[in-house]
Protein backbone atom coordinates (compact mmCIF):
# COMPACT_ATOMS: atom_id res chain seq x y z
CA UNK A 1 0.00 0.00 0.00
CA UNK A 2 2.62 2.51 0.93
CA UNK A 3 6.06 2.27 -0.46
CA UNK A 4 7.49 5.78 0.50
CA UNK A 5 6.42 7.75 3.82
CA UNK A 6 7.38 11.23 4.08
CA UNK A 7 7.41 12.30 8.06
CA UNK A 8 7.93 16.27 8.86
CA UNK A 9 8.88 17.16 12.28
CA UNK A 10 9.25 19.87 14.65
CA UNK A 11 10.11 17.95 17.66
CA UNK A 12 6.47 18.49 19.29
CA UNK A 13 4.27 15.98 20.56
CA UNK A 14 2.15 15.62 17.98
CA UNK A 15 5.17 15.19 15.62
CA UNK A 16 6.72 12.49 17.80
CA UNK A 17 3.65 10.95 17.51
CA UNK A 18 2.87 10.87 14.15
CA UNK A 19 6.75 10.01 13.98
CA UNK A 20 5.81 6.55 15.59
CA UNK A 21 2.57 6.06 13.59
CA UNK A 22 5.01 6.88 10.19
CA UNK A 23 7.56 4.14 11.86
CA UNK A 24 4.99 1.58 12.42
CA UNK A 25 3.13 2.06 8.95
CA UNK A 26 6.34 1.53 7.41
CA UNK A 27 7.39 -1.53 8.94
CA UNK A 28 4.11 -3.23 8.41
CA UNK A 29 4.10 -2.28 4.60
CA UNK A 30 8.08 -2.51 4.23
CA UNK A 31 8.21 0.93 3.06
CA UNK A 32 11.20 3.28 3.52
CA UNK A 33 10.42 6.58 5.59
CA UNK A 34 11.95 10.24 4.73
CA UNK A 35 11.85 12.62 7.27
CA UNK A 36 12.26 15.90 7.18
CA UNK A 37 12.86 19.31 9.61
CA UNK A 38 12.90 22.80 8.06
CA UNK A 39 13.94 26.09 9.58
CA UNK A 40 11.28 28.77 9.34
CA UNK A 41 13.43 31.01 7.35
CA UNK A 42 10.86 33.30 6.62
CA UNK A 43 10.39 34.42 10.37
CA UNK A 44 13.97 35.57 10.96
CA UNK A 45 15.33 36.85 6.79
CA UNK A 46 17.89 35.46 5.41
CA UNK A 47 21.18 35.62 7.04
CA UNK A 48 23.87 38.08 6.22
CA UNK A 49 26.82 37.08 8.69
CA UNK A 50 24.76 38.19 11.79
CA UNK A 51 22.78 37.18 14.87
CA UNK A 52 20.10 35.72 12.72
CA UNK A 53 23.03 33.32 11.05
CA UNK A 54 23.79 31.87 14.57
CA UNK A 55 19.94 31.72 15.34
CA UNK A 56 19.45 29.47 12.30
CA UNK A 57 22.57 27.67 12.47
CA UNK A 58 21.46 26.61 15.89
CA UNK A 59 17.88 25.68 14.68
CA UNK A 60 19.90 23.69 11.97
CA UNK A 61 21.72 21.80 14.30
CA UNK A 62 18.87 21.34 16.07
CA UNK A 63 16.90 19.65 13.49
CA UNK A 64 19.74 17.48 12.42
CA UNK A 65 19.94 16.14 16.45
CA UNK A 66 16.06 15.08 15.92
CA UNK A 67 16.33 13.72 12.39
CA UNK A 68 19.46 11.73 13.35
CA UNK A 69 17.76 10.35 16.12
CA UNK A 70 14.51 9.20 14.54
CA UNK A 71 16.61 7.81 12.06
CA UNK A 72 18.46 5.77 15.13
CA UNK A 73 14.47 4.61 16.17
CA UNK A 74 13.67 3.75 12.42
CA UNK A 75 16.90 1.49 12.50
CA UNK A 76 15.93 -0.40 15.57
CA UNK A 77 12.49 -1.50 14.19
CA UNK A 78 14.27 -2.25 10.81
CA UNK A 79 12.93 0.67 8.90
CA UNK A 80 15.42 2.31 6.03
CA UNK A 81 15.21 6.09 6.84
CA UNK A 82 16.43 9.29 4.61
CA UNK A 83 16.39 12.21 6.21
CA UNK A 84 17.24 16.01 5.42
CA UNK A 85 16.92 19.49 7.37
CA UNK A 86 15.22 22.30 4.58
CA UNK A 87 14.96 26.21 4.54
CA UNK A 88 11.93 27.59 3.81
CA UNK A 89 7.81 28.25 4.65
CA UNK A 90 6.90 24.47 6.05
CA UNK A 91 4.22 23.42 4.16
CA UNK A 92 5.81 24.49 1.27
CA UNK A 93 8.83 22.66 1.40
CA UNK A 94 6.88 19.29 2.77
CA UNK A 95 4.66 19.73 -0.14
CA UNK A 96 7.92 20.24 -2.50
CA UNK A 97 9.70 17.21 -0.62
CA UNK A 98 6.63 14.81 -1.52
CA UNK A 99 6.35 15.76 -4.81
CA UNK A 100 10.12 14.97 -5.43
CA UNK A 101 10.38 11.95 -3.75
CA UNK A 102 6.51 10.91 -4.85
CA UNK A 103 5.64 10.17 -1.31
CA UNK A 104 2.31 7.80 -1.06
CA UNK A 105 1.68 9.43 2.31
CA UNK A 106 2.59 11.92 4.37
CA UNK A 107 2.61 11.75 8.17
CA UNK A 108 2.43 14.98 10.23
CA UNK A 109 1.44 16.05 13.89
CA UNK A 110 -2.13 17.69 14.46
CA UNK A 111 0.10 20.91 15.38
CA UNK A 112 3.38 21.78 15.80
CA UNK A 113 5.39 23.59 18.69
CA UNK A 114 4.47 27.11 17.88
CA UNK A 115 0.59 26.25 18.22
CA UNK A 116 -0.82 27.56 21.49
CA UNK A 117 -5.07 26.40 21.43
CA UNK A 118 -5.52 22.89 22.31
CA UNK A 119 -7.59 20.53 20.27
CA UNK A 120 -7.06 22.52 17.24
CA UNK A 121 -5.35 21.66 14.00
CA UNK A 122 -1.95 23.80 13.71
CA UNK A 123 -1.85 25.85 10.42
CA UNK A 124 1.08 23.77 9.28
CA UNK A 125 -1.09 20.67 9.31
CA UNK A 126 -4.22 22.62 8.04
CA UNK A 127 -2.22 23.92 5.02
CA UNK A 128 -0.69 20.20 3.80
CA UNK A 129 -4.03 18.71 4.63
CA UNK A 130 -5.78 21.27 2.04
CA UNK A 131 -3.31 21.20 -0.41
CA UNK A 132 -1.76 18.01 -0.52
CA UNK A 133 -2.64 15.67 -4.02
CA UNK A 134 -1.65 12.75 -1.77
CA UNK A 135 -2.99 10.73 1.54
CA UNK A 136 -1.96 12.86 4.46
CA UNK A 137 -2.26 11.59 8.29
CA UNK A 138 -2.44 13.54 11.36
CA UNK A 139 -1.26 12.26 14.66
Amino acid sequence: MYDTILVPTDGSDPANRAVEHALELADRYDASVHAMYCVETHRYGEPALSSTEIVLDNLEDKGAAMLEELNDRAETVGVDCDWHVCHGRPWEQVRETADEMNADLIVIGYQGQSHTRTNRIGSVAERIVRTADRPVLTA
